[in-house]
């Protein structure tokens, strides 16, 4: 092989007429010319790697003599050609004789030598023309790489050209450069020569190449293949043979959240804007992604209706359901279309990137919105559920889940009820359903609602167990003392606890007989444990009342020995509009209504009409007639104006006693003895 140095040299100038070597010479040499050349080349070719100055001097001398040699064995071959044509027959005396040819033939013979001449001639000058024209400075040049040497790599160039990429160039480089014996390599024609080679450039070709195909991807919106290589603020460093930045915004469809995930990822991106003066290149990977997702649009729109069942992967989520891209558009899968059992949350029942097969349950082409389901590829549990599950039967099931406001029982796959937390204890106390049931529990539950438009039913765990008010309502009947201890506090009474889950109120007016409480934190506090009588108890809404002023009913003592008709003593406490209560002893009162205090008037009567009105005066005593009793009430009805009535009566009777024993009584006596009676209640 040639060095660079000897292509160039000009080809040695060819003599018109060889001189004839002698008739011997041409016929030794003449059959062994081509490899005679052969030789000579190959004994000065140089080996790689030891190629030198002095090798290129040798290598040129030794080409010129071998083109000498070949045009020397041309003349030979043409005077042996010559010696040939004259050549004598043998005669009969068996010595041979020159031939006489004629004058054509000796015509013709000269003409083919030269023609044949010629032809051997033109052939040799072709095989060794002279090399072509030398490529200019900065010229993009091919090459194979023939030699890996200490200070280059030596590239054949063709045609007997070879250059030098110095070992320099692979070291300043920042990425790591390979070439290898027999690779391919395009470089870069540079001025200036070093160790007898051209000097190249594979880094400047590289580079030209690439701005080549960054400008062919920014104007054709040709995609180059990237890595990315750094995070930097507001998006990425992208290598596509120099460094380009992609924004943030330009990575993908939806915006790029965490981009740790992409690094050292390879990328297929185009250039969208480029500056090469500056060296600036921004490149996007969502343009691609856009064109690629439109062409995918079309194709599914194309097949898109209600109705179909398709494939496609899961692409994010939400509290509310999962996005799962079809192809080019994505459709909304609803938490509650998961699955025909319960799905809390899109995350217990998929992942993301997962395989699934949908149907279109709705498609809007205007708004380009989809609705899609899982469960409803698969059989509805709920078929036929009135029959497996009527209202009253009882089942077995697992709870599913538990909420503040009850607890989910699986009956069957796909089949839940709700327990209500009222449902769940016959204890009035609230508690929890977490402290009552857990995830995983298995229970007996009673059907006790089923409503099937709503797919819904609702469950119970209480109806299960018997109802512990009936044997609470025969061990504590009416009248009966208990004890408890006081859990809750109101401004209407106090909660006293019986029995774990019983509790019983205490009102406010059952607290005492004599004082008047207004509120029940000033008599009770949480924990305090008090003696209580069952007033009432209401079996069917739950309700238990207790009191604690009928422990000592002076009422019953009181009504024992005072009848109706009786008269009695009492002090007014209290006046009011319809009348004045007065006590009649501790802790007891009644009322004295206002037409029971004076006499009815008549209209028609003038003297009653100008008569004052009689009035009772608050803090003093009176006697008083009772005229009506309520035990269970402990109501007491009294009348001033039938005490009168009684007194005076009585008055009459003493009279017409006194007459009788005494003639000195009269009638002014009498009437006397009224006034001072009359006047005795005053101001005692």
């Amino acid at each position: 092989m040639l060095d660079n140095q000897n292509s160039s040299a000009p080809a040695p100038a060819v003599a018109t007429e060889p001189a004839a070597p002698s008739t011997e010479t041409a016929a030794i040499r003449q059959p062994s010319a081509v490899t005679h050349h052969e030789t000579v080349v190959m004994a000065h070719a140089p080996a790689v790697g030891q190629t030198s100055a002095a090798d290129s001097g040798v290598r040129l001398q030794d080409s010129k003599s071998s083109r000498q040699d070949l045009r020397d064995e041309a003349g030979a071959g043409e005077g042996v050609r010559r010696q040939d044509a004259g050549a004598t027959e043998p005669g009969e005396d068996g010595h041979a004789h020159p031939a006489e040819p004629s004058a054509e033939e000796i015509a013709a013979a000269t003409a083919a030598e030269e023609a044949a001449g010629a032809e051997t001639m033109d052939k040799l000058l072709e095989q060794y023309a002279a090399p072509a024209q030398q490529p200019h400075q900065g010229e993009l040049l091919e090459g194979r790489v023939v030699a890996i040497l200490d200070h280059g790599i030596v590239v054949d160039l063709g045609g007997k050209r070879e250059g030098l990429i110095p070992a320099q160039e692979f070291a300043d480089a920042s990425a790591e450069l390979r070439l290898l014996p027999g690779e391919k390599v395009e470089v870069f024609q540079m001025d200036g020569e070093r160790e007898g080679y051209r000097l190249l450039s594979y880094l400047r070709a590289l580079r030209k190449r690439i701005w080549e195909n960054i400008e062919r991807s920014y104007r054709e919106k040709v995609e180059l293949s990237g890595k990315v290589v750094d995070r930097i603020k507001g998006g990425l460093v992208v290598d596509i043979g120099i460094p380009a930045f992609m924004p943030a915004s330009q990575t993908d469809l939806r915006p790029l959240r965490d981009s740790e995930d992409w690094t050292n990822r390879e990328i297929s991106c185009r250039v969208i804007k480029m500056n090469r003066k500056r060296g600036n290149v921004v490149v996007s990977c969502r343009v691609i992604l856009e064109e690629q997702q439109k062409e995918k649009r079309a194709k599914l729109l194309e097949t898109l209706n209600e109705g179909a069942i398709l494939k496609g992967a899961v692409k994010n989520m939400t509290d509310y359901g999962a996005f799962v891209d079809l192809g080019g558009m994505d459709g909304l899968l609803h938490v509650t279309d998961i699955a025909w059992s319960r799905v809390n949350k899109p995350s217990d029942a998929l992942t993301p990137g997962q395989e699934v097969e949908v149907v279109v349950l709705k498609f809007d082409r205007e708004k380009l919105r989809i609705s899609l389901g899982m469960k409803q590829l698969t059989p509805d549990p709920w078929g036929g559920l009135a029959d497996r599950f009527p209202v009253g039967s009882r089942h077995k099931g697992k709870v599913s889940g538990v909420t503040d406001y009850g607890c989910f029982v699986q009956l069957e796959r796909g089949v839940e009820g709700l327990v209500h937390v009222s449902e769940m204890t016959w204890s009035k106390r609230a508690k929890h359903p977490s402290k009552i049931v857990s995830v995983g529990d298995d229970l007996a539950v009673q059907v006790i609602d089923l409503k099937l438009e709503n797919r819904r039913i609702s469950l119970s765990i209480k109806q299960t167990t018997e109802d512990p008010w009936h044997a609470f309502a025969a061990k504590y009947p009416l009248g009966t003392v208990v004890k408890g201890v006081v859990r809750n506090l109101t401004e209407f009474g106090a909660f006293v606890e019986i029995e774990e889950g019983f509790d019983g109120l205490i009102h406010v007016s059952d607290i005492s007989w004599t004082e008047k409480v207004k509120n029940p934190a000033d008599k009770f506090k949480k924990g305090d444990e008090v003696e209580a009588k069952v007033l009432r108890l209401d079996g069917e809404n739950r309700r238990l009342s207790l009191g604690i002023k009928q422990l000592n009913d002076i009422w019953e003592k009181w009504f024992a020995e005072h009848k109706v008709e009786s008269l009695v003593r009492g002090k007014v406490v209290r006046a009011a509009s319809f009348g004045v209560f007065v006590a009649l002893a501790e802790g007891i009162e009644g009322l004295c209504h206002i037409s029971e205090i004076e006499g009815r008037r008549r209209d028609h009567d003038e003297k009653k009409k100008d008569k004052k009105a009689v009035t009772l005066e608050v803090a003093q005593e009176y006697d008083f007639k009772i005229v009506k009793v309520s035990p269970e009430a402990h109501k007491i009805g009294l009348s001033y104006r039938a005490a009168i009535r009684a007194a005076e009566r009585k008055e009459i009777a003493e009279y017409r006693s006194t007459a009788r024993s005494s003639s000195k009584f009269t009638i002014g006596d009498m009437i006397l003895s009224k006034r001072n009676a009359s006047a005795g209640p005053h101001k005692q």
